[in-house]
């Protein structure tokens, strides 16, 4: 992976770190995969934090359900579960797959460039 490719994957990484709404999980591995980079276990810990982060984003399908759900409502309120669901309909038309939340944008960036971190 050329220098390039691995700072902007530091720098996405980084931010969903900061998320304060990300998975612990996904946090654990991206934080693993930066304590690895420059060691043997670098590409180990790549392919872990790859596998997390394929497993934590979420489709606006997931989001829409979510927020429509008595779970989602009780986790965003009434009005921004609407307002959820509503956005999740808004990036399906647009032809949107994945949620474009802070988290789910920069899980996106990182996973872009998955290839170059295998």
């Amino acid at each position: 992976m050329n220098d390039t490719v691995k700072d902007f994957v530091k720098k996405k990484a980084q931010e969903l770190i900061e998320v304060p709404y990300c998975c612990e999980e996904a946090k654990a591995a991206v934080r693993s995969w930066l304590d690895a980079i420059g060691t043997e276990q670098e590409a180990g810990q790549a392919k872990k934090m790859i596998a997390e982060l394929e497993e934590d984003r979420m489709t606006a399908d997931e989001v829409l359900s979510f927020a429509e759900s008595d779970a989602g409502v009780q986790a965003f309120g009434e009005e921004a579960a609407k307002n959820v669901a509503a956005h999740a309909r808004e990036i399906k038309s647009a032809g949107g797959v994945y949620c474009d939340c802070e988290a789910c944008a920069a899980v996106t960036a990182i996973l872009e460039k998955k290839n170059e971190l295998l």
